[in-house]
């Protein structure tokens, strides 16, 4: 059992504490330390989780084994150095870092340290994400033509001005921040490194954020793939990839899967139903959790690579470079 600590007790560092304590044989959260002690209070005393007033007390702790970052993103270089300098375990919530210098960085540190590196990319670990996976790589969608994703939720709606999410510093491309990241890494897992970004990025809704942007995304492999994503809109998560032998699909939040096949020939149906396996219920906060936990144990590799990390973040950076210039922008 991995015993971790959780840095930041907002709204999603909650969602992680709850996703496995007291649910989960690999991984328990045994200390917490935040920003405002008062909001966290209760919630540690009733998971019976230790509130430390500061992270140095967390991090100097010989019980504990890892440490879980959902803090404010410019922040997480120097987190990560820090807990990686105390010889923790470290998984960090997305984007990993703003800048790919920030990046190399702290993956250096780690590297030095020896410490294993999780990120929490949870929409990767769940199975309906999977099941395309399996068919991409295994050929059954065929020649992949394009990939298509959408991404939606009403955060913005309703965040507070006081919040660090509304400062353009910690949060830019609003959307692409929030959520847009999953899909990036997502379509990296599926397609490989990405070379060019085409971004439009506006404010529809939200008073104080931007809410709602475009990607147009060109991959090294010849693929193009492409989403929409909204932090003020009705929750939604969705991915599909259309191929020369069939389509291959989630459904809404990652509920379900479907696979329908191409037909041989023009004007007859295909020689195979379509297939639907049901996913509900499924955490997949948990699973990454636990991918992390099994990682910080020796069982097995972290599934999502530091050279992936990288590259997510510098065909993050050019994003939001395409969002203020309005123009595509190439990867190195």
């Amino acid at each position: 059992m991995i015993r971790a600590a959780i840095i930041g007790l907002g709204w999603w560092g909650k969602t992680i504490v709850d996703a496995v304590q007291g649910k989960s044989d690999q991984i328990s959260f045994v200390a917490a330390n935040t920003r405002t002690r008062a909001k966290a209070e209760d919630f540690c005393k009733e998971r019976k989780i230790a509130l430390r007033n500061e992270l140095d007390e967390i991090l100097k702790d010989p019980k504990i084994d890892a440490v879980v970052y959902t803090t404010p993103h410019s922040q997480h270089e120097e987190h990560i150095k820090r807990a990686a300098l105390a010889g923790k375990h470290v998984c960090v919530e997305k984007p990993f870092t703003l800048t790919v210098a920030s990046a190399k960085s702290a993956l250096a540190a780690v590297k030095k340290a020896g410490v294993v590196l999780g990120i929490d990319y949870q929409r990767r670990f769940h199975p309906s994400m999977g099941e395309i996976r399996a068919r991409v790589r295994d050929g059954r969608v065929g020649t992949v033509c394009f990939g298509v994703a959408e991404a939606t939720a009403p955060g913005g709606l309703f965040v507070p001005k006081e919040s660090w999410r509304v400062n353009p510093a910690e949060t830019p491309v609003g959307a692409m921040t929030g959520i847009g990241v999953h899909l990036v890494d997502g379509f990296i897992d599926l397609f490989g490194d990405i070379i060019e970004v085409y971004c439009i990025n506006t404010r529809r809704a939200a008073r104080l954020v931007d809410d709602t942007t475009s990607v147009v995304l060109r991959h090294k492999n010849g693929v193009t793939s492409s989403f929409n994503c909204s932090i003020a809109a009705a929750a939604n998560y969705r991915v599909a990839v259309y191929g020369s032998r069939g389509l291959a699909e989630t459904e809404r939040n990652l509920d379900g899967f479907r696979f329908t096949p191409v037909p041989e020939k023009p004007g007859q149906p295909p020689l195979t139903q379509a297939e639907a396996i049901d996913h509900k219920g499924v955490n997949p906060v948990k699973a990454v959790m636990e991918a992390f936990a099994a990682a910080a144990n020796g069982a097995s590799a972290f599934p999502i690579s530091a050279d992936q990390i990288v590259h997510g973040v510098a065909v993050f950076e050019a994003i939001v470079k395409s969002a203020a210039t309005g123009d595509p922008v190439k990867i190195a």
